[in-house]
């Protein structure tokens, strides 16, 4: 007795075997507005959501990339490396902590320093790293502002930081914390060498590096949306029981109030620190 339907297969027929996954690393979907583009796409927008204008966070690699001309930079101090003073341990070893995080982003720390061109004019950039350890402010990091600061007073250079990172790094205990005031006052001999700083907070700059040499650029600036404080909002709001106002500490807001002079788009960056640097010149 036949069957009263019949099956009819529809749809897609490809087999299992003949299927194809798209590689990881092709695609990128913006955390904002969620519009997927290829990562070629997103590199040759400088990381930057051509619908929403999301500035996705990116490392010192890209910075660079961006920033110098094409014949490149030098990276200085690359030599610098961080060390458990403390024995210090948490749910891990520090140590452990530190060749973990060494592997994972294929950082030595959470900042590196070039030397190169901006559309022919010399500058270094001091560069943080989020993908080390959230960019946590160590004795590596304080050592090579450091550092960058004294190469740029031998070799007549502005220095420009490039803030990203979520504090001091605790696991250094007051090594870390000692970093806020070595920076602040290595910044007061560039400033008496009469050299410019150009201090860029990108998503987010907070905790001690928001306290120290973030916050005492001769020119304070910052990408679009950057979160920017000491304390996160939510602590912030716990401690007061008050609700914060709309957009608090996002960039446009602390502009609003006084504590940055400038918000520049990444796509802009290049052209606008090359003008910055010949208005300093002149």
């Amino acid at each position: 007795m036949s069957s009263w339907f019949k099956r009819i297969k529809q749809g897609i027929q490809t087999s299992t075997s003949e299927k194809k996954e798209a590689p990881d690393g092709l695609w990128h979907k913006c955390p904002n507005c969620k519009k997927t583009v290829t990562v070629r796409d997103l590199k040759e927008h400088f990381y930057v959501c051509d619908k929403c204008n999301y500035h996705n966070r990116i490392n010192s690699a890209e910075y660079f990339d961006i920033i110098f001309d094409e014949n490149g930079f030098e990276e200085l101090f690359d030599n610098i490396y961080p060390k458990d003073f403390l024995g210090f341990k948490d749910l891990k070893p520090y140590g452990a902590r530190l060749v973990e995080a060494q592997k994972k982003s294929g950082l030595k720390d959470a900042m590196r320093v070039g030397v190169g061109k901006v559309m022919d004019n010399d500058l270094v950039v001091a560069c943080m790293d989020f993908a080390f350890i959230g960019g946590s402010m160590g004795s590596v990091v304080g050592e090579k502002i450091a550092r960058s600061i004294d190469y740029c007073i031998a070799h007549k250079m502005p220095l420009m930081i490039i803030s990203k990172s979520g504090g001091a790094r605790m696991m250094e205990s007051a090594f870390s914390l000692m970093q806020m005031a070595k920076t602040s006052a290595k910044l007061t001999q560039l400033a008496d060498a009469k050299l410019p700083y150009i201090s860029m907070m990108t998503d987010p700059t907070t905790g001690g590096v928001t306290a120290s040499f973030a916050m005492l650029g001769d020119l304070n600036v910052s990408e679009p949306k950057a979160l920017i404080g000491f304390a996160g909002p939510r602590i912030i709001k716990e401690t007061i029981k008050k609700d914060l106002p709309e957009g608090f500490q996002s960039a446009e807001f602390v502009l609003e109030h006084g504590f940055l002079d400038l918000i520049i788009d990444r796509k802009e960056l290049k052209p606008k620190l090359a003008e910055l640097l010949v208005l300093f010149k002149n």
